[in-house]
């Protein structure tokens, strides 16, 4: 290069270092999204007698595979299900993103039941937060593990009345109520309408949905449509018209005690979001 008197400078470190820089950067930013991977990874804990029926090369026996996601629906289980002492947990799923309290925290996993008297069922319940980019890898890890021949799939959730698209008026006395959205394969009849167009359904409900279709397995969500945030009495009595269905598969107390019911639904700070 020349300057303005003629003096000839060698320009050779310049554009060298400044590509090093950016390799370097570059190599740093894959380094912290593989970590951010690795963290963001969903992690399958069984029982050590599954576990070493897995590493074996067998599957879970599964007939039907009931999932709740929600705390109504949870709930819901653990009223007409889960408060007998006829279950095993069976293992459960970690997950960590943005907005869970981590692998140790009660919020962040998802816990699998099976009844003493019946291996063939299996029941999971999920309370967490599951980001986009984990809705996927909990489906396929999960159903991986399970023999696919003649398993029914059953998904209780729920979601917002504000997300709902209706042409007519939707009166707060309307909701909750329930829908439903079934694979090609699912050959019974639902409790409830179907879900209208234009609706959709989202998070790990449509991920285990879209599994099913694709894998040809017959499954069902039912969609539970609440005007109120968070737990309540109320929503997850919704559900019930579904105990027609689930009692086929497994033991149901169609009439909990108080005490059961004191102890699992408590109604606290119901908040309205019709408006939301």
């Amino acid at each position: 290069m020349a300057t303005f008197f003629g003096e000839v400078l060698s320009v050779y470190s310049r554009a060298v270092e400044e590509d090093e820089e950016e390799v370097d950067e570059n190599e740093e930013d894959a380094e912290i999204r593989r970590e951010l991977e690795e963290k963001r990874e969903v992690h399958l804990h069984w029982s050590p007698e599954v576990s070493e029926s897995l590493k074996s090369g067998n599957k879970l026996p599964c007939s039907d595979f009931i999932l709740a996601v929600g705390h109504n629906a949870a709930r819901f289980l653990s009223v007409y299900a889960l408060s007998s002492e006829n279950w095993d947990a069976l293992g459960r799923a970690s997950v960590w993103n943005e907005r869970s309290g981590g692998f140790a925290s009660e919020e962040s996993t998802c816990v699998f039941y099976r009844p003493k008297d019946n291996p063939a069922v299996l029941i999971c319940q999920v309370t967490c937060y599951l980001a986009e980019d984990q809705l996927f890898q909990w489906t396929e890890k999960v159903f991986d593990c399970l023999q696919l021949r003649q398993l029914n799939v059953t998904v209780l959730s729920e979601s917002s009345v504000s997300e709902f698209k209706t042409a007519d008026y939707l009166s707060s006395s309307s909701a909750p109520f329930l829908r439903s959205l079934h694979s090609a394969a699912f050959s019974g009849k639902p409790v409830c309408k179907s879900l209208e167009q234009p609706n959709i359904v989202t998070g790990l409900q449509a991920a285990v949905l879209n599994h099913c279709e694709v894998h040809r397995i017959p499954s069902i969500v039912y969609q539970c449509y609440s005007d109120v945030i968070g737990p309540d009495s109320v929503t997850m009595e919704t559900f019930k018209p579904t105990l027609t269905k689930l009692g086929k598969s497994i033991k149901l107390d169609p009439s909990p005690s108080a005490d059961i019911l004191r102890k699992i639904v408590r109604t606290t700070n119901i908040q309205s979001n019709l408006y939301i």
